[in-house]
């Protein structure tokens, strides 16, 4: 169900060849997938804050399932290798960060995405759903 999943980025005239950094934002965003998480959005940080290089938001149905995200892709990136991941909010399960590095995962309930409205914040475009497909 990748025909979901969103990138948001500067327009390029060239695109970089793939790095640890997008490697990682792919698995997060497949595991996501996998997980039945909608509406799957990355942005692309670069150049905008030093904090991370890509924020990937997404949603869940319910508190149950924005928590089994958070577990899901949390040993994703445990089995690959990062070791512990932080994670914030998870007991709520409305709005779930967690800190993979140079990537930042938001996982929300509908109603709260709505509310926080992160990819307005970072004025995030995003772009046509081929290329979000192909960038990954």
């Amino acid at each position: 169900m990748i025909g979901d999943i969103v990138i948001a980025k500067k327009p390029s005239a060239a695109e970089p060849a793939a790095n640890p950094t997008e490697d990682l934002v792919g698995l997060i965003a497949r595991t996501l997938d996998d997980g039945k998480a909608e509406d799957i959005v990355v942005i692309d940080l670069a150049g905008k804050t030093s904090i991370a290089d890509h924020m990937v938001i997404a949603s869940g149905r319910s508190q149950r399932q924005v928590s089994a995200l958070a577990d899901q892709v949390a040993t994703k990136l445990k089995d690959s290798g990062m070791g512990r991941v932080p994670i914030e909010g998870k007991s709520s399960g409305d709005w779930v960060l967690l800190d993979a590095g140079d990537v930042i995962v938001h996982l929300f309930r509908p109603e709260v995405r709505v509310y926080y409205n992160l990819e307005k914040i970072w004025g995030a475009a995003p772009v046509p759903l081929r290329e979000a497909e192909s960038a990954f």
